[in-house]
């Protein structure tokens, strides 16, 4: 948001946080929703890099389309578990998850 909106609406009672701060989570509560969103980049990502869709997906990882677009989304009812076993089944390497993890945590330093 560029200054003078900020600005324009703190003059007229607004009060401008994040996320964090109006829900009140806790730094790990932050990176751990950082990590389901950035895993779920990457598995959106190699989905979409091998042409395969949300529906042969879930066939590939003995799920549903909806749990796949779950997945992709960083939803919290699915596990990490489903998560990182469905990227493994995709081709994606440890090390590629490992990067997507790294990232997160260079984002929170």
């Amino acid at each position: 948001m560029n200054k003078a909106k900020r600005a324009q609406l703190e003059r007229k009672g607004w009060t401008l946080g994040s996320a964090e701060d109006f829900l009140g989570l806790s730094p790990e509560e932050v990176a751990y929703i950082d990590l389901k969103l950035a895993l779920g980049q990457r598995l959106r990502a190699a989905r979409e890099q091998k042409g395969v869709t949300q529906t042969a997906l879930a066939k590939l990882a003995k799920s549903s389309q909806s749990r796949v677009a779950k997945m992709e989304a960083g939803d919290p009812s699915v596990s990490m578990d489903l998560m990182v076993r469905t990227l493994l089944a995709m081709g994606v390497t440890r090390k590629q998850i490992a990067s997507s993890i790294a990232k997160t945590s260079n984002r929170a330093a």
